[in-house]
């Protein structure tokens, strides 16, 4: 194989192992969160859906009444805008969304189960508001 050859197929090789990810840049919801550590990777607490909730967007998760949610921050509203905590669903027969953190108003669950009752304060990030 001669040498443009080789550069063209090691070219193209390249570009078919390279993905660039695409998303989208959502508006803050807020500039502070609680969450159980300084990397909001463990569960503050459990809650259950009291009403099924839509997602408006993205940055949002659907809920089903009884389902229940894992709860890994709560954010710090500014004044006059809405509360959100950020969880991920749980159960058997939501598997298609289990793993998907998002946004949900707290008014419709019910905290079953707090694990961490002293939380951290800490800024959010653009990556808290991210969809891919």
């Amino acid at each position: 194989m001669d040498k443009p050859s080789c550069l063209v197929v090691l070219f193209v090789s390249f570009g078919l192992l390279h993905q660039s990810v695409i998303g989208v840049q959502m508006e803050k919801l807020a500039g502070r969160k609680r969450c159980a550590d300084k990397d909001c990777s463990y569960v503050i607490s459990m809650a259950e859906a009291l009403e099924d909730y839509g997602a408006p967007d993205c940055r949002y998760i659907n809920l089903k009444r009884g389902q229940m949610i894992y709860v890994y921050s709560k954010l710090k509203p500014v004044e006059g805008a809405g509360v959100f905590w950020s969880g991920s669903v749980y159960g058997d027969r939501y598997v298609d969304q289990m793993g998907i953190i998002g946004y949900f108003p707290p008014n419709f669950v019910n905290e079953t189960q707090v694990f961490v009752k002293k939380t951290v304060e800490l800024p959010t990030t653009d990556m808290d508001f991210f969809c891919a």
